[in-house]
């Protein structure tokens, strides 16, 4: 599946629009492949940094798989004008990335 942010691919037609398809998740910003950051290492700004990163990485993965999963539903082969967008949910540790493109068969 050839997922872009652009509207067009090049080298390739698209020729069929499906509809828009989304994909999210939501998980604690401080924890990757079921580890949790410490008490101590979250006043260390290097440990903070890392864990963040990773958790972060890991939940927009998972968004983009969803994403993928709901656009091979509409028989898609590719995704266009991708966003992604991340937000912290309020009053906690949590974030929510959510990816919304255009479901396209592409030739």
């Amino acid at each position: 599946m050839i997922l872009t942010t652009t509207n067009n691919i090049e080298n390739f037609k698209i020729v069929d629009y499906l509809g828009i398809v989304t994909g999210t998740a939501y998980d604690s910003s401080y924890s990757s492949n079921g580890k949790k950051m410490s008490f101590k290492d979250m006043f260390s700004m290097s440990k903070y940094r890392e864990m963040y990163t990773l958790g972060l990485e890991s939940i927009k993965e998972k968004a983009f798989q969803n994403l993928k999963e709901n656009a091979l539903k509409l028989k898609a082969n590719a995704v266009v004008g991708i966003q992604l967008d991340v937000e912290p949910l309020a009053n906690s540790n949590t974030l929510l990335v959510s990816i919304t493109g255009t479901a396209v068969r592409v030739e």
